[in-house]
């Protein structure tokens, strides 16, 4: 600000500093994140070249052996959109994809505001380190207990007997409509705890002081819940909410691959199954490729969509 001759006041806005100005400032951070930047740069661009597969035709299997693989255009793609069992696998990717996120996101959010309500710290941190230690788990012995504890002779089929539930034992394994329930009561068993960790971390941001004018104004703890702590916690939903729904299009493969049987391939198979069936044991590298790249197409569509709509609605984004 600097006043001239004439006693008018005039405003100097200073000017932005450059990217490369604030980068020299900042090389610290700047050096830091270099590994994780050639990490995303080297496993998840790099590999991208490898879309050139959808385009190329490696049906013929003679000229596949000498290494001619003739530029096969979008016939990949318009047979992959011919094929029943495609469809099949989308179905069953996006209903296991449904389901584990609104499994998990409910049940992760009601841990969280229980414990958030406890107050023996003890007892607290105990139910903490229960609930996740799971997540470490490798998924070959978590379906492996799944396998021991659903079977005819295992504890659920036990437990529903001896209370007279059922007559006789569920054959939960066999039969193609309990597949994918099955695996969204798995996949909250596994991660359940891991997922209340955000959101423990989000209510511990909130004021105390909310807690205390609404305990003032005759709240009570349910009250308190619902009118403070759950907004308190809206922004980081919505955040992973965005985030999951870009995920909608990975419901996952080794549950579906280790729990799968041919009595439930129409219901276990995804699209991650279906591109090993193709690239693995039918050598059909172009369709395998061709349904990879839909998968990530439609997954970008989905995150870009889910932010677009929270940024009209007024709530927080990705970007």
């Amino acid at each position: 600000m600097a006043d001239n001759a004439r006693g008018i006041t005039r405003y100097y806005i200073p000017k932005k500093k450059g990217f490369f100005t604030r980068l020299a400032k900042q090389w610290q951070l700047a050096l830091m994140s270099v590994p994780m930047f050639l990490y995303v740069f080297l496993f998840n661009y790099v590999p991208m070249w490898g879309w050139r597969n959808a385009f190329l035709d490696y049906t013929n299997k003679k000229q596949v052996a000498k290494g001619i693989t003739p530029f096969y255009g979008w016939k990949n793609f318009q047979w992959l959109f011919s094929r029943p069992d495609f469809f099949q696998s989308i179905r069953n990717t996006l209903a296991m994809s449904v389901i584990n996120l609104v499994f998990g996101t409910v049940s992760a959010i009601l841990l969280a505001v229980l414990l958030n309500e406890v107050r023996q710290k003890a007892f607290k941190r105990t139910v903490q380190t229960v609930t996740y230690l799971p997540h470490f788990l490798s998924m070959v012995i978590v379906v492996a207990m799944a396998q021991n504890i659903f079977n005819s002779n295992g504890a659920v089929n036990q437990l529903l007997l001896s209370l007279g539930i059922v007559k006789e034992s569920v054959f939960w394994l066999g039969e193609g409509k309990y597949f994918w329930w099955l695996v969204g009561v798995i996949n909250v068993w596994k991660e359940v705890g891991w997922g209340t960790i955000i959101y423990i971390s989000a209510m511990t941001s909130i004021d105390p002081a909310l807690y205390e004018a609404a305990s003032i104004d005759g709240a009570g703890r349910f009250q308190r819940i619902l009118h403070v702590t759950l907004p308190g916690i809206k922004s980081t939903f919505v955040i992973l909410l965005i985030m999951n729904i870009g995920h909608l299009m990975e419901a996952g493969f080794e549950i579906q691959y280790l729990l799968g049987n041919p009595l439930v391939m129409n219901w276990s198979r995804t699209i991650d199954i279906f591109v090993l069936e193709y690239g693995t044991q039918k050598l059909n590298f172009g369709v395998a490729t061709a349904a990879g790249m839909f998968k990530s197409v439609v997954a970008i569509i989905l995150l870009v969509g889910a932010n677009f709509i929270s940024k009209r609605l007024g709530e927080d984004t990705l970007v």
